[in-house]
């Protein structure tokens, strides 16, 4: 009888036991789990926070980039376009005012500087992902060197280019106006050609009357090099007296410019922009030697 109780309690104590370890065993299952999910959820977290951080990195950088183009328009009259349906990337340079010589211009003048035109088309040269270049110009003329410099360079560049006059490209400024693979000139735009002027003193002497012719030819030959129009042509324009009643040259307006072969085509922004996407679609960067796209089309 007693035996019978002692096996019984045995019994009794054994699925105790059985039970606990049951009990454990579902509570560490458990407590696996729980650990599981919540590191599923940390790890989801981080991963979200990393996305966020790189959404407002990328934020941060888009308006840094967009700051530093509005700055450059400001600064430089300059600002690379991007956004067309080609989505090729043209830089847009704008030559107004004064060119600016080694002199700076009274304050209350709206100039453009040599110092920070040439750098920038040096770094056009040098950048790849440059497509094109559209050259807007408004200017008075200015000085002969900075004015030929730019011009130079311009018309040196691997990329295709195309100017369109607005308002008035004036004295040093037909140089820049012809320097580009292409130019426009809008209805009412105007060219003024005329002798080269000098401020300051000018001693009295056959030696400065050479060096003017000096300076003229030079001008001269870089405008019969880059457009249609002949050198005695642009010279008989430059000494015309029967236009100007204070001084010696012509006045070209709008479609007179292009009958004159000075400029390829009258046209606005929408041709220019149209002209250029077509000649970058069409030959791109070209190789030393190669000819300029365009013109002779």
């Amino acid at each position: 009888m007693s035996r019978s109780i002692e096996l019984d309690r045995t019994e009794k104590e054994t699925e105790e036991v059985m039970r606990e370890e049951d009990g454990k065993q579902t509570g560490d299952g458990e407590q696996k789990e729980d650990k599981g999910q919540m590191d599923d959820r940390a790890q989801k977290e981080d991963e979200e926070q990393r996305d966020d951080r790189k959404r407002k990195q990328d934020e941060e950088q888009s308006g840094n980039g967009e700051r530093k183009e509005f700055d450059k328009l400001k600064e430089y009259g300059q600002i690379t376009l991007d956004g067309g349906g080609c989505r090729q990337k043209i830089h847009l340079l704008s030559i107004i005012g004064e060119v600016e010589g080694h002199e700076n211009a009274p304050g209350n003048s709206k100039t453009t500087k040599y110092d920070h035109v040439l750098p920038s088309l040096a770094a056009i040269e040098d950048n790849e992902e440059v497509e094109g270049l559209l050259v807007l110009l408004n200017t008075s003329g200015g000085d002969v060197d900075a004015g030929l410099a730019i011009a130079e360079m311009i018309a040196s560049l691997s990329v295709p280019t195309v100017s369109l006059v607005l308002g008035g490209s004036h004295s040093i400024g037909v140089p820049l106006a012809v320097s580009t693979d292409y130019s426009f000139i809008v209805p009412t735009g105007t060219m003024m050609i005329h002798p080269v002027r000098m401020s300051g003193m000018v001693i009295g002497a056959s030696q400065t009357y050479e060096y003017f012719e000096m300076i003229q030819d030079r001008i001269l030959s870089f405008i019969t090099e880059h457009s249609r129009i002949g050198y005695e042509q642009v010279k008989s324009l430059m000494l015309n007296t029967k236009m100007l009643t204070r001084d010696l040259g012509t006045v070209l307006v709008g479609r007179e410019a292009v009958e004159h072969g000075l400029i390829d085509e009258v046209g606005g922004i929408r041709d220019a922009l149209a002209k250029l996407h077509r000649m970058i679609s069409d030959g791109g960067r070209r190789t030393r030697g190669t000819a300029p796209p365009g013109r002779n089309e």
